[in-house]
């Protein structure tokens, strides 16, 4: 497991990071409805070369989670330059996925942050994104907030496992789902998703266009989350590169196949 021992306040919001390696830096962004250990298997292959960065992001993991707060998409990117302020990085290497590309993405576009190269894994970053699932959250949070705790368990379980290709194993399962159990994670957990909205993306989509830096986008191909289509279309917009789409992987690739997103990462500081 990562070590997430430092805690930034951010806006009256407290953000749980940590940190590994040495070298240039490399900051990795996790999504939903995951934790910085996504890359528990992963980043410390680069501890050698780089220092890493990691956090939680607002809302998730062991970062704050209360009542009333806005953990939307319109936040995290903010979160993220106050953390590149914090760290004094100004061109470092990023790894994002999911929600985690969508905040590296509005963070360039909209924040002004650069960085050396950018590795992205099935982003949330075009339109239209939300399964029936997010919607019927998104009108209905107080009920499943409210729902008795064996109901949340089971459901929560059950949307975990539709991430990855392969069956999530019971320790895996435990790892993830733990920031959501309790009174305080359950409600956490439908905030965030009754807080996704497509208008955080669609407000800087029409700004995506070649980045000043290398660029690499990598796909899941059994993404049932986001279908792959997106990340072609998204490589067109950001990259010179075409997209690679990884076999025997869902959206959750760091789980399917981590050794492919360490050799990504690899390849593309290679490209700085």
């Amino acid at each position: 497991m990562l070590d997430l021992p430092n805690t930034a306040v951010i806006d009256g919001n407290s953000v749980r990071w940590g940190r590994i390696g040495s070298g240039p830096p490399l900051v990795a962004i996790h999504g939903t409805p995951f934790s910085s250990q996504v890359w528990r298997r992963i980043v410390p292959h680069f501890a050698d070369r780089r220092t890493v960065y990691y956090f939680d992001l607002l809302g998730y993991g062991l970062s704050e989670k209360r009542e009333g707060q806005d953990v939307s998409l319109a936040v995290q990117n903010n979160v993220l330059a106050a953390l590149f302020a914090e760290w004094r990085l100004e061109r470092p290497d990023v790894l994002a996925h999911d929600f985690g590309g969508a905040t590296a993405l509005r963070a360039y576009y909209l924040n002004g942050l650069r960085y050396a190269s950018l590795t992205i894994f099935d982003a949330v970053a075009l339109a239209p994104w939300g399964s029936p699932f997010v919607q019927h959250v998104r009108q209905h949070e107080a009920a499943f907030a409210g729902m008795p705790d064996y109901m949340h368990r089971a459901l929560l379980r059950a949307y975990l496992q539709t991430s990855a290709h392969c069956p999530l194993p019971e320790d895996v399962l435990e790892i993830y789902s733990a920031p959501w159990l309790g009174p305080v994670g359950q409600a956490a957990f439908y905030r965030q998703i009754a807080q996704m909205d497509q208008r955080f993306t669609d407000e800087v989509e029409g700004r995506y266009g070649p980045m000043d830096c290398p660029v690499a986008v990598h796909w899941g191909e059994q993404d049932d989350w986001i279908p792959p289509e997106k990340g072609e279309a998204l490589a067109t917009l950001i990259s010179t590169r075409p997209p690679i789409l990884i076999p025997e992987a869902g959206h959750l690739v760091q789980e399917d196949r981590p050794e492919v997103i360490v050799a990504a990462v690899l390849n593309n500081l290679a490209r700085g």
